[in-house]
């Protein structure tokens, strides 16, 4: 926690965050050790088939009630907190959950985009999740929300029926609806991806916090500051892909590793100032 300190202690800094962060708030992770194997859809089966597409907003539906009752952890508000202080200049997040900006941090890249929204793919027109929600609750009425749904990272969940699905369409022009996320097979907007890189730029140090790095947006921003010569600091249980280019690496818990190196900041601070 002190060397993390020292680096960060007067510094702006750009941190990316991965599943890990949102475990603590009841989403599970992909990668972390214990985690159930999964083959998530690809956005070429989602658009190339019907049955594809129940599946998926079937599961999706579900999954979303419980992933919507998520409330931030100690790891987004520290992080929250943290750019109120100055230290944070931004959070780049891997993450659909939306937890970052109901902890209150404003400044949020969401590379892999929100699941809170749907867009039609033929129109453009964009709708709140959950009025697409209600919509489909109106359309298949056997569906009833579990008492603990078994949620994945994006969302989705398991279940039965998968048939007798009426999948919802765009409301204007009856056009094929779809959450606005990267689905895995699918490119991040460039625009998207050059507002994360532009974050580290105008940074000092980069914090990456619940993220093994698998992901190829995680290890490019790792990449662009290590090409600055920026110091690289990862919190994350277990090994990543950007653990050989760390300037340090905690393998630990990332709320209690972000809240222990937040109070220490707070009392350097609070000492530089009665000097």
């Amino acid at each position: 926690m002190e060397r993390i300190s020292d680096i960060l202690a007067g510094k702006r800094t750009a941190v990316v965050t991965g599943a890990g962060l949102s475990t603590d708030s009841g989403i599970p992770d992909y990668r972390g050790e214990g985690a159930p194997q999964r083959t998530p859809m690809t956005v070429q089966q989602f658009l190339a088939s019907e049955s594809f597409r129940r599946r998926y907003w079937a599961g999706s539906h579900l999954g979303w009630r419980a992933f919507s009752a998520a409330r931030p952890n100690v790891g987004h508000t520290t992080l929250a907190e943290l750019e109120q202080r100055g230290v944070v200049a931004g959070v780049i997040t891997q993450n659909v959950d939306g937890l970052h900006l109901r902890a209150g941090s404003r400044h949020v890249v969401d590379l892999h985009g929100s699941m809170d929204q749907v867009s039609c793919l033929h129109c453009g027109q964009t709708f709140a999740r959950e009025s697409v929600s209600d919509r489909i609750l109106a359309a298949n009425p056997w569906i009833e929300l579990p008492d603990s749904v078994v949620m994945a990272p994006d969302g989705d969940a398991e279940v039965t029926r998968v048939d007798e699905f009426v999948v919802p369409t765009c409301s204007v022009c009856g056009g094929i609806l779809k959450p606005d996320v990267v689905f895995f097979g699918e490119f991040i907007p460039t625009e998207k991806f050059a507002e994360a890189k532009a974050l580290v730029h105008a940074s000092d140090v980069l914090l990456i916090a619940g993220s093994s790095l698998v992901v190829n947006s995680g290890i490019r921003l790792l990449e662009q500051a290590r090409r600055r010569r920026m110091p690289i600091v990862i919190v994350n249980r277990g090994a990543t892909r950007g653990d050989g280019r760390a300037t340090i690496k905690v393998d630990a818990g990332t709320s209690e590793t972000l809240l222990a190196v937040s109070e220490r900041l707070g009392r350097l601070s609070l000492s530089a100032a009665a000097v």
